[in-house]
């Protein structure tokens, strides 16, 4: 009885209400002041983050203004007013042209059969180029190819960015040491070249985040640096989208930038035609993106390059292999003409 009353008299204290630290719920501030003051802070990769937070946060990172002020700060070739307008026609505008051309391609391996791709009705490619040292703008152009006329698609596939005498002067010094500047050249100065395919609104960058290859020209010793993105070619058959820049000094000292181009190479070497290209480049805009990391893009040159290697070997013998029946062939048909004539 002592017990049951004991329990009956005893309070149970209340737990504290959760400290929420006094903060206040974004949904309760003005939308103005989120677009204003928060979300045109965010780079490209976050906002996109953070439009899959909420409802409203997805409405409000959809704006256009938004993404294309990161797009002009990232890329920008991006205000120039051809690009621009190409841009407006894309599904989302300037958030579709980002998703595009942001992310890196992603590689299929040599096994994969790539999917059949007719003749793309592409009437014009827009190459919207930027080059950087030390993640400073050095120069900015656009380019319009036309891709209809039959010298293009039965002509090997080559955008030149740069008139014939044309120089971009860099802030690096040419010491001309073997492998000093080379090396310099390769760690500060990137390039970016996103094709846009107006008719299709789609776009993709060819261009890798640093240079995958450095080497001397065996002729000039200008320095020449590769950008190149690996990709499906037909059949599965792996090419490089590379864009080639040659840079070199002058007398006092400064690295120039003499030759920027861009080309597709198939596992041969072979610089492929406009109409071969067009149909590689136009699976790359339609394809699977992935994360942009320059160690990995390293990686997957190098093995691109190791493949290429394999491939020239295996060439190489069959090459032997036929001399090798072509001699005894023709040793065998001498022999039975010798015979002949000599059984006579």
């Amino acid at each position: 009885m002592t017990q049951t009353s004991m329990a009956s008299n005893t309070t149970v204290p209340t737990p504290p209400a959760a400290d929420h630290g006094g903060g206040t719920p974004i949904t309760s501030i003005h939308p103005d002041i989120i677009q204003s003051h928060i979300l045109n802070r965010l780079d490209g990769p976050t906002l996109a983050s953070t439009s899959c937070a909420s409802a409203q946060l997805l409405s409000l990172c959809s704006e256009d203004c938004l993404w294309m002020s990161i797009c002009n700060s990232a890329w920008p070739s991006t205000t120039h007013p051809t690009v621009r307008r190409a841009i407006d026609a894309f599904p989302s505008g300037h958030r579709s042209f980002y998703s595009d051309s942001f992310p890196a391609v992603r590689c299929r391996g040599p096994s994969e059969k790539a999917r059949q791709v007719r003749v793309p009705g592409t009437s014009e490619f827009i190459s919207a180029v930027d080059i950087y040292c030390d993640e400073k703008l050095v120069y900015s152009k656009v380019l319009v190819t036309e891709t209809l006329s039959g010298w293009f698609l039965s002509s090997p596939f080559r955008i030149d960015l740069l008139e014939p005498k044309e120089t971009v002067p860099t802030p690096l010094k040419y010491d001309g040491e073997e492998g000093a500047c080379m090396e310099l050249a390769e760690d500060r100065i990137r390039v970016s070249w996103i094709l846009i395919d107006p008719t299709k609104k789609r776009a993709v960058n060819v261009a890798s985040l640093k240079a995958v290859e450095a080497r001397r020209h065996w002729l000039t010793e200008d320095i020449q640096l590769r950008y190149a993105t690996v990709m499906a070619g037909d059949g599965g058959e792996l090419v490089q989208c590379g864009v080639v820049m040659t840079c070199g000094g002058k007398e006092d000292g400064e690295l120039q930038v003499r030759e920027v181009s861009m080309q597709v190479e198939d596992m041969e070497g072979r610089i492929l035609t406009g109409l071969d290209s067009l149909v590689i480049l136009d699976e790359a805009m339609e394809g699977q993106r992935r994360k942009s990391d320059s160690e990995s893009e390293k990686a997957i040159y190098e093995s691109f390059l190791s493949m290429k290697v394999e491939s020239r070997e295996r060439k190489q013998r069959r090459e032997r292999g036929v001399d090798m029946a072509c001699i005894a062939a023709g040793v065998s048909i001498f022999v039975a003409i010798w015979m002949i004539f000599f059984w006579r």
